[in-house]
């Protein structure tokens, strides 16, 4: 395969989102929407993604800032995520966003990437990646999911043929925020929880969130019902600058009088999808909050997890990320 050399496309850089929505409507299924270009280009210059329109939006000015309203905080899809870590009202009132975002990769990959393609990019599995024909990629065979496979950063949970996971911080941090999703096409706006947005292969094995064709995610709404809560975000990976999440954990708790009255909290790096760790939830609710009850909602998240060849270590360290977002938050 040939490496470090585009195939040739049409590029169109339209200045609205009903013109970027137009073009990708007439695109179809060879349309492809650049924003940052981190993930983007990758994937042409290994000639994994060959597409034959790509309409660039990032000169399109609608999609970018951070607005404040009576419900929450509207973030633009094209806003950097460097923005996102720094603005003053995240941080003051969704501090578990800012945290993650500032965890994405490195400054420079934070100052040109937008907090909507960090949310929307694919999976980093190098198998498909390398363009081989795995399942992801329209073939029949998981590469990952073999007895000399290479799966160390690969899933533990509901795996359907594919075993790859979502490489995003930001998508747990959003889950646990109960984030919206406002997604533009050509019938129109429609509007989605963050975590009915991404989507594991048992749904769609060639895709990772719920865009279609001629699609875009133009915002995302952060509304105040977790508002200055108690916050825990957590990545551990192999290095502390660029690289993707081996496992990553958001939380969000109301904690009274010592008692949790209420918590959201999801995982990636665990799932094709960000996980929300549902048994955690019920757990936790209403029990004292301590060590005790981490330690008992820690061997609950666990439970049902499938390791494979080279990733049991994930049983652990996930059991531990648990614990110190209930216990140390």
């Amino acid at each position: 395969m040939l490496r470090d050399m585009m195939s040739t496309f049409d590029l169109q850089q339209p200045a609205s989102v009903a013109d970027a929505v137009a073009i990708l409507k007439k695109a179809g299924k060879d349309g492809w929407v650049l924003a940052g270009g981190n993930d983007s280009l990758s994937w042409f210059k290994d000639r994994a993604k060959q597409p034959k329109t790509v309409v660039d939006i990032s000169g399109i000015a609608e999609l970018k800032g951070i607005k404040e309203t009576a419900d929450g905080i509207e973030i633009g899809a094209l806003t950097s995520l460097t923005a996102v870590e720094n603005h003053p009202a995240i941080k003051a009132k969704f501090g578990l966003l800012a945290k993650a975002a500032g965890k994405v990769a490195s400054p420079q990959i934070r100052n040109t990437g937008s907090i909507g393609g960090n949310v929307s990019q694919d999976t980093r599995c190098w198998y498909y990646r390398g363009g081989l024909p795995c399942y992801r990629a329209g073939g029949n065979t998981c590469y990952a999911d073999t007895p000399t496979g290479m799966n160390r950063e690969h899933t533990l949970f509901n795996a359907s043929r594919c075993v790859a996971v979502s490489p995003s911080d930001v998508a747990p941090a959003l889950v646990a925020l109960d984030a919206k999703m406002v997604i533009q096409g050509a019938g129109g706006a429609r509007e989605v929880e963050a975590e009915k947005f991404f989507v594991g292969p048992a749904v769609d094995i060639l895709n990772m969130t719920i865009l279609k064709p001629g699609e875009i995610l133009t915002k995302i709404k952060v509304p105040n019902t977790w508002a200055n809560a108690t916050f825990y975000f957590e990545k551990v990976a192999d290095r502390e600058v660029w690289d993707f999440p081996l496992v990553n954990v958001a939380a969000a708790m109301k904690v009274s009088g010592g008692t949790i009255q209420d918590m959201r909290i999801a995982m990636a790096g665990v799932e094709a999808v960000p996980k929300r760790l549902l048994v955690v939830e019920d757990l936790a609710k209403g029990q004292p909050k301590g060590a005790d009850i981490a330690k008992l909602a820690a061997k609950a998240s666990s439970r049902g997890a499938k390791p494979l060849n080279f990733n049991h270590f994930k049983v652990p360290l996930m059991e531990s990320l648990v614990t110190r977002a209930i216990r140390d938050s």
